[in-house]
């Protein structure tokens, strides 16, 4: 039940339209199933490339209010007005009065330590001097505890206001860097940060609030960022811890040492910073 065909020139065999029809007259007298012609051409459709969603943004009072709580100026306005309220709690409170006053009788040993860190943490962001907390640790825990509890202290403050200035200022106070000493920062922040805040930690006169909100407005990590605050804390804090344990005899040696200490760091940062004028002028 083969179909006629015709042989070209070519030695290539083409089906004619007699063989064809009479192919498919017995294959459906036999009782097969019934052949569909196809052509022999089918035209496919072409492919149209796919298109990306556009995200569809909500328009609507509520999405309004929401871009608007989430800008970056308003973020940084929270942020303004959060460290308001802590500098404004510190002042009611008077934190220094643990100097006078004593820590609570309740609390000792170890537990008194990790409170007074997290305190120590609380009252850096809200711009409490540092120093005096210092004072304090040595003064209340002696000067191996106090000046664990300190430098804890230190870093967990230095942590809240990283992550305070990275979350709700730098996005608004990125854009504001054109200056040349302000690019030059962050680009020596952003760049070299570990070695960069272990400079800033160990030079003495530069504010630790303002310090710690500079580098969060810049895009050094946070791991760089902890570390060099731990390390570069540990000398100037235990000056002031050992200074605050042994006040009641200030002519001891480790008082005086401990006095040295913090002096000299800072009459050689004043010494600097006078070499350095001119060239800073000239800037």
């Amino acid at each position: 039940m083969l179909a006629d065909a015709a042989t070209d020139s070519g030695g290539t065999a083409t089906a004619t339209p007699q063989a064809t029809a009479r192919t498919t007259a017995q294959l459906t007298g036999t009782g097969l199933a019934a052949v569909v012609a196809v052509p022999t051409a089918m035209p496919v459709a072409p492919l149209l490339p796919a298109v990306p969603l556009l995200p569809v943004t909500p328009t609507g009072f509520t999405a309004r209010c929401t871009r608007a709580l989430l800008s970056p100026w308003s973020r940084l306005s929270l942020l303004l007005v959060l460290l308001a309220g802590a500098a404004s709690t510190v002042l009611l409170f008077h934190p220094q009065r643990l100097l006078s006053d004593g820590w609570p009788p309740q609390l000792g040993g170890a537990m008194a330590a990790l409170v007074f860190a997290a305190a120590y943490g609380l009252c850096s962001v809200a711009f409490v001097p540092r120093p005096l907390l210092n004072l304090a640790a040595g003064a209340l825990f002696g000067s191996q505890l106090g000046t664990g509890a300190a430098l804890a202290g230190t870093v967990l403050g230095a942590g809240i206001s990283f992550g305070l200035g990275r979350v709700l200022g730098q996005d608004a106070l990125r854009p504001l860097l054109r200056g040349r000493w302000l690019k030059a920062a962050d680009g020596q922040l952003s760049r070299h940060g570990f070695r960069s805040m272990l400079a800033a930690r160990l030079f003495p006169g530069l504010p630790f609030w303002g310090v710690n909100y500079c580098a969060a407005v810049s895009r050094m990590r946070w791991t760089p960022f902890l570390l060099a605050t731990a390390l570069g804390s540990i000398p100037n804090t235990a000056a002031y811890v050992v200074a605050g344990a042994r006040a009641s005899s200030p002519t001891s040696p480790a008082f005086l040492i401990a006095m040295a200490c913090i002096a000299l760091p800072a009459l050689g940062g004043a010494v600097v910073a006078w070499r350095k004028r001119h060239h800073l002028r000239a800037q």
